[in-house]
């Protein structure tokens, strides 16, 4: 049984009449008549009683018109969210991105994408970039977007900004007055931390690495798990520590933070895809609006 038949079996059926029916659904009677018998002969039940020139239902005929009606009732409603689906006035997106371009980067983006798209249900996760890669891969996130260099050989990634990382401590810390603080300065300091598996975290270690420094050598105070806590730990401690400038930038510029004169490591902010995954029309929509015309 196809769509079809159900189609001219309704038409055929509300009118009665099968030159009428063949109008209304744009077919000849003859391919209307064939359709009906066609439908009879393989289910092997009578639909309409042939009285003259005359059709009419069937007690069998009544009763399958309800699920005929109903069926195409839905295939309708489903061809309408196809529709919706396509023309991205319904659907759901879910973006996974490290803390940085989440708080600082992506949500201005987001708005924009929403304000074309208001019937797309989207949703924020922020992670860390090993948890972003992770949903990409998975599925779990259509979308992602880190900070640094990121090496799975499923995903795709593509830069689409640039962002670079600044050392900051407290008024009162002695790289406040200025200079820039030798090696065995930067090993003796008590430093706070990103977590293992941050973007910023790792674009540091690189950093201390081509200056002869690991983070091993480093004095650790403490971990803290986002920018924001980092930022206001430091205001009344003699901890250093090496965050995104975007994250920093109203703290300098309020006085609460100083920069000190240090290598100023720049890393790039990619979006991930997963190679054999198709993306849908408003993972390709966002895409597109979070691209860089000019790094």
């Amino acid at each position: 049984m196809t769509f079809e038949q159900l189609a001219i079996f309704v038409a055929v059926a509300e009118r009665e009449h099968l030159t009428k029916a063949a109008a209304s659904i744009n077919l000849t009677p003859s391919a209307v008549s064939t359709a009906i018998k066609n439908l009879e002969h393989h289910y092997g039940v009578e639909l309409f009683h042939r009285v003259g020139r005359r059709i009419e239902l069937t007690e069998s005929g009544r009763i399958f018109l309800g699920e005929a009606k109903s069926l195409l009732s839905r295939a309708r409603a489903a061809e309408l969210v196809l529709s919706e689906l396509g023309g991205m006035r319904r659907g759901a997106l879910s973006v996974f991105a490290s803390q940085t371009i989440a708080s600082y980067w992506l949500p201005s983006r987001l708005m924009r994408f929403h304000a074309s798209h208001p019937g797309i249900d989207l949703t924020l996760t922020i992670g860390n970039t090993r948890t972003v890669a992770d949903a990409v891969i998975s599925g779990e996130a259509d979308v992602g977007f880190v900070e640094g260099d990121i090496d799975e050989p499923a995903l795709a990634a593509s830069v689409v900004a640039q962002d670079e990382l600044v050392v900051v401590v407290s008024a009162s810390h002695p790289w406040a007055r200025g200079g820039t603080p030798p090696n065995d300065e930067l090993v003796a300091a008590p430093w706070v931390m990103r977590e293992i598996g941050s973007g910023t975290r790792s674009v540091f270690e690189d950093a201390l690495v081509e200056m002869g420094i690991t983070v091993g050598d480093l004095t650790i105070a403490m971990v803290l798990p986002s920018n924001e806590a980092i930022l206001a730990a430091l205001e009344d401690s003699l901890c250093a520590a090496s965050v995104s400038r975007l994250a920093a930038q109203q703290h300098i510029e309020a006085g609460k933070l100083i920069e000190v004169d240090f290598c100023r490591p720049v890393r790039e902010f990619r979006l991930l895809n997963h190679k054999e995954r198709h993306n849908s029309r408003a993972a390709s929509t966002l895409i597109e609006m979070c691209r860089v015309k000019k790094l």
